[in-house]
């Protein structure tokens, strides 16, 4: 079975152009433009999934976290406290970082 497939693009000179600027396989630096829109859009989908839920999901989500914390054994509320760590975030390709106050 092919690993690959023929496809014709029409695009803007211009574009071809820069493409022959930075790459001389004009197919792989496409695909690969492609694959990172593909990859962009899916997180896209992803966050707008995540920031706009559809209301019965929501509805779900809340009962079964719930139900959940129901389970967990009582008396372990001082386990953690917050206010004792350190504000981090992730940079990528660096890792967690201190943030600054």
């Amino acid at each position: 079975m092919a690993t690959t497939e023929r496809v014709t693009v029409t695009l803007p000179v211009e574009l071809v152009q820069g493409i022959d600027h930075f790459e001389h396989n004009r197919s792989r630096f496409v695909a690969e433009a492609v694959e990172n829109e593909l990859v962009r859009r899916k997180r896209q989908g992803l966050l707008n999934s995540l920031q706009n839920p559809h209301p019965d999901v929501a509805q779900l989500v809340d009962e079964n976290l719930a139900d959940w914390n129901a389970t967990l054994p009582t008396g372990d509320d001082d386990l953690l406290s917050p206010s004792a760590g350190k504000s981090v975030r992730w940079i990528e390709g660096q890792g967690w970082e201190e943030e600054s106050a």
